[in-house]
């Protein structure tokens, strides 16, 4: 997993209230187990029309957003069914923070572990940071996880909480699999005291 230290990007508006893991990744794309390809599915059913043509005015297909990178949503984002495909499509596209007055429980959690930083504010830093974000090619949002701050285009910050594990991970890029390889060795003298003691296992 990459690290996430400092994150300076576009921030693409998106001031939807109950945005759910649905409509973040469709149904349809559910049958692959493989992280990557599913951003040009991200948001499907609002990005493309019947016949599969870009719709204009949807905010990633405007030429100002399309490599944005930190998403300011409404609140409860990432609500409805449990897929972990939901951040694998953010990720895929390019988003690496998602901020929100409010998140789904299992969302937020698997954003931490694939890389992501959900951030949650109270609603009118939410929406100063939309209207930081409806400024388009300049909407540019630097988002420091050390010091947990996020700078705005004329250099105001809003200042985040986050818990200090999933911090941590995040810092250094660590996913549940890493974090488990940090005590490899171990478990490796484990396993061999352990055929030892049950050779017939």
């Amino acid at each position: 997993m990459d690290k996430f230290t400092t994150l300076t990007g576009v921030a693409a508006p998106m001031p939807l209230i109950n945005v759910d893991t649905d409509m973040i990744i469709p149904k349809q794309f559910l049958k692959t187990i493989k992280r990557s390809g599913l951003g040009k599915n991200l948001f499907d059913e609002m990005r493309y029309d019947d016949d599969g043509n870009e719709i204009p005015d949807f905010v990633l297909n405007k030429p100002q957003y399309r490599n944005a990178q930190i998403l300011v949503a409404g609140e409860n984002f990432g609500c409805g069914s449990s897929r972990e495909h939901a951040p694998w499509a953010l990720l895929d596209f390019g988003i690496r923070c998602v901020i929100a007055p409010s998140f789904a429980d299992i969302f937020f959690n698997n954003c931490f572990k694939n890389g992501i930083l959900p951030i949650v504010l109270p609603q009118e830093e939410v929406d100063k940071l939309m209207a930081d974000a409806e400024r388009g090619a300049n909407a540019v949002l630097t988002v420091d996880l050390e010091n947990q701050t996020i700078q705005g285009p004329d250099g105001g910050e809003i200042a985040f909480e986050v818990d200090a594990f999933k911090k941590e991970c995040l810092l250094n890029g660590l996913d549940d699999i890493g974090l488990t390889l940090q005590k490899v060795d171990q478990i490796d003298a484990f396993e061999a005291q352990y055929a030892k003691q049950a050779p017939w296992l």
